[in-house]
């Protein structure tokens, strides 16, 4: 009897031990799975989050990064043309008379036509030489394609021998209209349109209109 009740007992020890592991191993099982879902869910939330991050990083770059604006040839034109000018009437600047500026065979429509830079640089030093006190305002300008069209005036005191005219002292201030061709971005062509009879008047050469 007392081995049967110790071989029960040893039994009874075994069945209660076996039937207790299971149990944990379960508990821990479960337990381990509860751990780890929360960890991929925040792997998850932790990309999507990068992510977001990087969108809106290259977004602002894009949006602070300067534009690259194509430039308007019209726009360029006036530019250079306007500035050529300028420096050359108001500041004597003659050299600019050059093929960077002018094609080698620009036509200035006077009477006659004068042809060629060196020609032009010619003729515009008589007013240059001739008239003190100068100054040329471009009043207006604007283009189409490789056309330009200016209005400006020029005042000056007359100082010297202008085109054969002995100096008069007089002020004279002329308004005017050129239309110009530009080609390859250099001045290739231009037409002067004023009131010669107007300008004389002023030179004291001759009544002034309408008196």
């Amino acid at each position: 009897m007392k081995r049967s009740t110790s071989e029960n007992k040893s039994r009874d020890e075994h069945v209660d031990t076996s039937s207790v592991r299971p149990s944990k191993t379960i508990y821990n099982q479960t337990k381990f799975h509860l751990k780890t879902k929360p960890m991929k869910n925040q792997s998850f939330f932790a990309n999507e989050l990068i992510a977001l991050l990087i969108s809106i990083t290259l977004i602002l770059a894009a949006c602070s990064s300067p534009k690259r604006e194509k430039t308007d040839p019209v726009e360029a034109n006036i530019k250079m043309y306007t500035h050529t000018w300028d420096q050359i009437i108001n500041r004597g600047k003659l050299n600019l008379f050059n093929d960077s500026n002018f094609t080698k065979d620009v036509v200035m429509h006077t009477n006659p036509d004068i042809r060629g830079i060196a020609k032009a640089r010619e003729y515009y030093a008589n007013y240059l030489d001739e008239f003190s006190k100068i100054t040329f305002t471009i009043k207006d300008v604007f283009g189409q394609g490789d056309k330009l069209v200016k209005h400006w005036n020029f005042s000056g005191v007359h100082t010297g021998v202008f085109f054969g005219i002995p100096a008069t002292g007089k002020t004279v201030s002329i308004d005017g209209v050129t239309l110009v061709r530009m080609s390859n971005g250099k001045i290739a062509e231009e037409r002067d349109f004023f009131d010669n009879l107007d300008f004389m008047a002023q030179l004291g050469l001759m009544p002034a209109p309408g008196k």
